[in-house]
């Protein structure tokens, strides 16, 4: 059984004196940068001049230049995306780093596929919120907080764990519950559940039961509904009470029927594929295809967003959600 730290298991005092530099405020560096600081640790922002620059002076932080920042902190946490990371720590955090400090992520992928190569003598630990950064911030507000992974990879300092816990504990996480895992584990199963369920996987299944629909004559608003809408009430009632309370919230019909042809749809042969993309991943394919989509300049996902923006379910949900103030 996983090992799940609370507020008890953490001391923010481990942190008294340290400064914590976010490299990028987006979603979440804002959310944890506000969250740390209203902790009571001290936090600087280090960013491009840019939008988000600005909000963060907004927000009263002291907003400097990556490297500078970098250079200031001890800890430093890299909150940019995943294909810009390598570049901004190749040119703007790594001669900074000094013996004790910690290189700290909200997601593994760098690390763990060898993208960045932190030196001998610094910490390199993970917080990972399980929610978007609007959550951690809202939850951690309304006194409460979002669960988070922990994770470390180097344990320099001897110490790494107890900072990662006290920074878990001041964006809130340890309010809800903190797992231990690893940056291979968290990467890996978080690329998976991307790739398979929750953004590929859906978003094909739902294509999918469109396009029958529509192609069996039916039409397109009806089959909306039903084959998209109705799923965020679905996903609802599974993440409050799991599967089978799911099944208790539905109609007798709805249940039999799912249950009886859901394994028609998920087939042994789509479980082999499943495992096909999770060794890919494994493998390090998948992150090697990404790198190198992003090196091109993106034309793939490019191509697929031009597309898929085309698509009728689109045109069709982009007047439907109308009638629910959603577009």
């Amino acid at each position: 059984m996983a090992k799940i730290y609370y507020e008890d298991d953490a001391d923010l005092g481990v942190l008294d004196g340290k400064t914590i530099a976010i490299i990028g405020y987006g979603n979440q560096g804002s959310a944890q940068a506000q969250n740390m600081r209203d902790s009571g640790l001290k936090v600087i922002v280090g960013s491009i001049q840019d939008a988000s620059a600005e909000q963060a002076k907004k927000d009263g932080f002291e907003v400097l230049p990556i490297a500078e920042a970098a250079k200031k902190a001890d800890i430093v946490h890299i909150l940019i995306p995943d294909e810009h990371q390598k570049k901004v720590y190749e040119t703007d955090i790594k001669a900074g780093l000094e013996p004790g400090n910690a290189l700290m992520f909200s997601h593994g992928f760098n690390i763990r596929f060898k993208k960045i190569l932190p030196p001998e003598g610094v910490d390199v630990i993970m917080v990972a919120p399980k929610g978007p950064g609007i959550l951690v911030r809202k939850t951690y507000e309304d006194g409460f907080g979002t669960p988070c992974l922990i994770a470390v990879e180097k344990d320099a300092s001897g110490n790494a764990k107890q900072k990662i816990l006290a920074v878990a504990k001041a964006i809130g996480g340890t309010r809800a519950g903190v797992i231990e895992t690893t940056f291979t584990e968290e990467t890996e199963t978080d690329l998976f559940g991307e790739q398979v369920d929750l953004c590929g996987g859906c978003t094909e299944l739902v294509k999918a039961s469109f396009d029958t629909l529509v192609d069996a004559g039916y039409q397109p608003e009806i089959a909306y509904f039903e084959v998209l809408h109705e799923l965020k009430l679905i996903t609802d009632l599974i993440q409050k009470g799991g599967l089978e309370y799911m099944w208790t919230k539905v109609s007798n019909t709805a249940e039999y029927g799912g249950r009886t042809r859901g394994k028609k749809i998920i087939t042994q042969e789509t479980r082999k594929t499943m495992k096909e993309i999770l060794q890919d991943i494994k493998e390090d394919k998948f992150a090697q295809e990404w790198i190198s989509e992003c090196e091109n300049g993106l034309p793939n996902l490019k191509k697929m967003r031009e597309e898929d923006s085309k698509l009728k379910i689109e045109q069709v949900g982009a007047q439907l959600r109308k009638m629910f103030n959603f577009g």
